[in-house]
């Protein structure tokens, strides 16, 4: 398994695995799949940029030329916050679960936070009860420290969303 940042030239099969990911797991994203579906390639091609100063990036799992997972993270540019980065829109296909490739994704995305100058602190937010993936993000080090109660509604149901954090030591390796 190889993992790589994405680039605008991977913005359609990113968007096909993102649409599947909110289909597939709606009370895991603030996304729906009838907002996302109606942006234009363009806007999935901007939030892939690699240019110097984008403030986000996306990395991906490849099997061949095949997309089995992403993982997220978004800088502040705001001066005051600038210290923290955000981990988001993590997910592995189904076929490629239970083999590592979540941690993997994780680890990566924290080796890139800690490039970023200044950055010191790495968050997320997880839906209440996901095990799994809250078992995943303590396991690369990440603390919970507080519920947002009724997050996010899908239909007629709400859920709660658990706050992590994780710093970033000088000179860790993970």
């Amino acid at each position: 398994m190889i993992i790589e940042r994405l680039s605008p030239r991977h913005a359609a099969d990113y968007r096909t695995l993102m649409l599947e990911a909110y289909a597939a797991h709606p009370d895991a994203f603030t996304s729906t799949v009838a907002e996302r579906k109606k942006l234009p390639l363009v806007w999935w091609e901007a939030r892939l940029s690699t240019e110097p100063d984008a403030r986000k990036l996306v990395l991906a799992a490849f099997d061949g030329d095949e997309l089995a997972g992403v993982v997220g993270l978004s800088f502040e540019r705001r001066e005051k916050a600038r210290h923290k980065a955000t981990l988001f829109g993590m997910y592995v296909r189904p076929q490629w679960r239970s083999r590592g490739i979540g941690r993997q994704l994780v680890l990566s995305a924290l080796t890139h936070a800690r490039q970023q100058p200044g950055v010191k602190v790495v968050q997320l937010t997880v839906t209440e009860g996901n095990i799994p993936a809250v078992a995943l993000y303590e396991s690369c080090g990440f603390i919970p420290f507080g519920v947002e109660p009724m997050a996010i509604g899908v239909g007629s149901k709400y859920f709660a969303k658990v706050h992590m954090w994780r710093r970033l030591e000088p000179n860790e390796e993970v």
